[in-house]
């Protein structure tokens, strides 16, 4: 019963320093801090329509950063990139509204407006991706 108790220690022994090295390269690899900064309260805005309506869309747009210095630039400059959003959505008539493949543009769009905004600023873009968590229009 001893030689058990005794090899299962040294059996023990000799792994658990491989488990440690592997535990502190895994740890090494991670190095982005994704984060999601949502704009809130959601956007509401017109856009051009024909006639003498007007058209209004609702967007919940969430901000992808990558680190948490990142995540305070947009935060801090929230207002410049809402303003960035709010100008292209009025640009854009009924139809690139409604249409699925012209909202992967306009979203495309603000991001870029959105990163170009800060960029003229802190020189950095630090906005990875933007999210449309939210699309009404009417």
């Amino acid at each position: 019963m001893l030689k058990k108790i005794l090899f299962c220690m040294f059996y023990f022994t000799l792994l658990s320093p491989l488990n440690f090295v592997v535990a502190e390269e895994e740890s090494t690899e991670l190095v982005a801090d994704y984060q999601y900064y949502a704009l809130e309260p959601d956007i509401i805005t017109n856009y051009i329509k024909p006639g003498k309506h007007l058209g209004y869309i609702r967007l919940g747009v969430d901000l992808m950063v990558k680190s948490t210095v990142a995540y305070q630039e947009v935060e801090t400059h929230e207002p410049i990139i809402r303003d960035r959003i709010i100008t292209i959505l009025g640009e854009q008539n009924e139809q690139q509204i409604k249409s699925i493949t012209e909202r992967k543009a306009i979203r495309a769009r603000c991001l870029d407006a959105a990163n170009d905004a800060i960029f003229e600023i802190t020189g950095t873009r630090p906005i990875e991706d933007l999210l449309f968590t939210k699309y009404l229009d009417q």
